[in-house]
């Protein structure tokens, strides 16, 4: 069945049902051959009792009411029936100009149609026309309505799924971001190793600045973000060291001759050029660059001053300076602690950020924190998940394999007792929840 052909059945069941009340019966042979010629069905009731019948027995849209019905009770009936069936037409018959509408049927109904006979055929067809497009139009609104509804009902359930999917493949990119991150801090620890790896003067220089500078950021308060990219480009500032021979990296700066100066010189935009391949490594290679400017101006390799050095360079500048002065990288001897809290003082304002400085010192003169209970020294073999390193786990070769308060997984120990004789003992400090 095509549309029109739906649309010609919709509008042939949706004619208007029609039952005449009426004591003459000469009235309903008249009508209903009129109204059977335009196609609408018309049955007859003699009395009120007989009306109640038939809409007990089927679907009824129009009642025509003879007025001398309403004679007896005022059509106390009639409002019983409208009031049971709202959406009921009438049409009121009568021999007068004037008939009196009993005000409950009105009221009930809303909308009537008064017709004085004789009537003229062309007008009661009419009036029948205009009902019957009032239902189909009432009917139809409501089908819309209906259909409606069950869409702005699915397309609730539609977004709810959306919303379920999004948030499905949020958390999927959140999971997958987090491992991306934590794949990226490893390769940087990797590359933190093989510094380490050289040895000599400046053997875990660059764990110790990082540690400075993450506590220093940490006392200023910067963003999450901020504190994550200057810890991890400290913990490889100087990785453009592993280009330059072990005889400069074990001597003092201010002895270096003047072309291994240059070469010296050229580590922080060296380090920058090797970090840039690495797409999640942009805002640690800035810092990189950075980390040997001065705040007023006279540093190297840009010559940035003041506030256009990024926050985390500035930091880890001071964190660097103090670590090189006491293990003797800037000086013929190293420094105590007092020595060089004292030149980092004295180059609050020129070489280094004033708030820098006044942060990093905080963090120098706290009180020394109570000792750590002494580590327990526990065999490879007999390591259990949920333990914690007291001190960094490193290889015979002076590789750091594992850094302090790290806690220990079944992963993890599987890995360590594949690579790592199980007799050697690490330094445990206590037991962290089961991993």
């Amino acid at each position: 069945m095509n549309a029109e052909e739906k649309q010609e059945s919709f509008v042939q069941q949706s004619r208007l049902q029609a039952l005449l009340i009426d004591p003459e019966v000469e009235d309903f042979a008249g009508l209903n051959l009129l109204l059977g010629q335009a196609g609408y069905d018309l049955r007859m009731a003699a009395s009120p009792p007989e009306a109640l019948a038939e809409f007990s027995g089927g679907r009824i849209d129009l009642l025509i009411c003879n007025t001398h019905v309403l004679d007896k009770d005022g059509g106390q009936w009639l409002e019983s029936i409208v009031g049971e069936f709202p959406d009921l037409f009438v049409i009121f018959l009568s021999e007068y100009g004037r008939t009196v509408i009993p005000k409950g049927i009105g009221r009930l109904m809303g909308l009537y149609r008064h017709i004085v006979k004789p009537w003229n055929s062309e007008q009661f067809l009419d009036a029948i026309d205009q009902l019957n497009d009032q239902k189909i139009t009432r009917h139809e609104n409501i089908r819309l309505e209906q259909k409606n509804k069950a869409l702005t009902k699915e397309l609730a359930e539609l977004n709810a799924t959306v919303e379920l999917t999004a948030h499905e493949h949020d958390d999927e990119l959140l999971e997958a971001h987090r491992k991306l991150k934590k794949n990226f801090v490893a390769a940087i620890r990797m590359f933190s190793n093989l510094l380490e790896w050289r040895g000599g003067l400046l053997a875990g220089h660059s764990r110790r600045v990082a540690d400075l500078t993450r506590r220093t950021a940490n006392i200023m308060q910067l963003s999450e973000e901020d504190q994550q990219n200057s810890f991890v480009a400290a913990l490889i500032h100087d990785i453009a060291h592993i280009t330059l021979a072990d005889g400069m990296l074990n001597k003092p700066v201010p002895s270096l001759s003047h072309e291994e100066l240059e070469k010296y010189r050229n580590h922080s935009s060296l380090g920058e050029q090797l970090l840039l391949p690495i797409d999640d490594a942009h805002p640690v290679a800035i810092l990189v660059r950075s980390h040997h400017e001065r705040f007023d101006g006279a540093g190297f390799p840009d010559g940035l001053k003041g506030k256009d050095i990024p926050i985390g360079a500035r930091i880890i500048a001071v964190a660097d300076f103090y670590d090189d002065l006491m293990i003797g990288h800037l000086s013929s001897k190293p420094l105590n602690c007092a020595e060089a809290r004292t030149l980092i003082s004295h180059g609050r304002g020129t070489q280094f950020d004033p708030e820098v400085v006044d942060a990093f010192l905080q963090i120098l003169i706290q009180a020394t924190p109570v000792a750590d209970p002494a580590p327990l020294y526990v065999p490879c073999s007999e390591l259990r998940p949920g333990m914690i390193l007291a001190q960094d786990f490193v290889s015979r070769e002076g590789l750091v394999l594992l850094t302090a308060g790290r806690v220990l997984t079944t992963d993890l120990i599987r890995r360590m007792q594949l690579r790592v004789d199980l007799g050697r003992k690490l330094p445990i400090r206590a037991m962290a929840s089961a991993v």
